[in-house]
């Protein structure tokens, strides 16, 4: 004899037996869609491609003050997100399969509440826009808010331009060669983009978004003997890329032609002889009011090493040319920094997939970490 169970049903006998009640009746519940506090520079975007199970990408949300995190965002296969200009919409890229992994291909431009992270609509795209890791620059809004740029592949590279104020598909400009959008922070019909020749092509737009006018700079950068990495970072229209070998790349695309600065090396002395290069996906940021820059390097670089997680953080002033300060590097590879006046540094640990958090105001110094925050994450974007 179940004992437990002779008494419960005991119990249940003996309470419809003498009227009393059995169970309390339950109340009905109302679904609602709750809003996230209310957001701060400090609030971090982390572009997981869930390698293991790609369909099912996802963005994490994370209060980048407490290391708190606050929710997460679907994006399918290979999605890449990025915030509106306003801050006020959030846009993913990405593809559905009817069967998951193969099937009828639906390319769209998913759009969220980033206040609720709530589903608002979608603006479907040709089926091009890249499958790839995250980066920064495959997919970006111009500084009017007016188009939003995603990157193609087929494996052919071309740009597709998104009309935000009539949501819908605008044009597909081909950009043979070449790889990775810069928006230009001045003008809102114009963008440019790293080509394997060691140049820059920009590319203007016509106001219904179809191509205008193309350019390319001189070569500023050899290709073969020291590429660049397409992830940079800019301080207005002055965008800087580093270098496989450690040079430190300036292009001022304010113009109608790019103007190239001459490169300098982040690299000098034993730190030369001992091999220590950049390397990571996101590997630098800059705050803007100070003109820091923040790198993750690597000691014994090598062919093939400009993707090994960060040894050390090193921190330049941009004016002098000057290294400040080397950080323990939490095996970063990628690197967001907030544009506050007291900066937090923000590095995804690519070993642990942990959040290391720096305060770089003065003197850097680690304040915590997150652990666990992804799975595969190899991109931040602050609020």
């Amino acid at each position: 004899m179940n004992w437990s169970r002779w008494m419960v049903l005991w119990a249940l006998v003996s309470g419809a037996c003498t009227g009393a009640p059995v169970l309390a009746e339950q109340a009905f519940e109302t679904l609602s869609v709750a809003k996230l506090p209310a957001p701060t520079p400090h609030r971090i975007y982390v572009s997981d491609v869930a390698i293991n199970h790609i369909v099912d990408g996802r963005l994490h949300v994370i209060d980048g003050d407490a290391l708190k995190y606050l929710g997460v965002v679907a994006t399918g296969y290979a999605g890449n997100a990025t915030l509106s200009v306003d801050r006020q919409e959030l846009y993913v890229a990405t593809t559905y399969y009817s069967r998951l992994s193969r099937g009828e291909r639906a390319e769209v431009v998913d759009i969220h509440d980033p206040l609720t992270l709530e589903h608002k609509g979608e603006i479907s795209i040709p089926p091009r826009h890249a499958q790839a890791l995250p980066y920064r620059g495959l997919i970006r809004p111009s500084s009017d808010g007016r188009w939003l740029f995603v990157q193609n592949a087929t494996p052919a590279a071309s740009v597709t331009v998104v009309d935000l104020k009539a949501r819908k598909f605008a044009f597909e400009i081909p950009t043979p060669g070449c790889w990775i959008i810069i928006a230009s922070s001045t003008m809102g019909n114009k963008f440019s983009t790293l080509c394997g020749d060691g140049t820059l092509q920009t590319i203007v737009l016509n106001d219904n978004g179809s191509l205008k006018s193309r350019s390319r700079s001189e070569r500023f950068f050899d290709p073969d003997q020291d590429p660049v990495f397409v992830q940079g970072d800019h301080i207005g229209e002055r965008h800087f890329f580093v270098s496989y070998q450690g040079r430190l790349h300036t292009a001022d695309l304010s113009g109608d032609q790019p103007r190239l600065e001459a490169p300098w090396s982040l690299v000098a002395g034993s730190d030369r002889r001992q091999a220590w290069r950049p390397s990571g996906y996101q590997l630098l940021a800059i705050h803007r009011d100070t003109g820091r820059l923040f790198v993750g390097m690597h000691a014994g670089g090598k062919e093939g090493s400009h993707k090994d997680p960060a040894k050390e953080i090193w921190v330049f002033d941009l004016g002098q040319k000057k290294r400040l300060a080397r950080m323990p590097g939490q095996n970063a590879i990628a690197l967001t920094v907030s544009q506050t006046d007291k900066p937090k540094l923000f590095a995804i640990d690519g070993v642990k997939m942990g959040l290391a958090v720096f305060d770089v105001a003065a003197k850097p110094r680690l304040l915590g970490r997150m652990e666990q925050i992804a799975e595969s994450a190899t991109m931040l974007e602050l609020h």
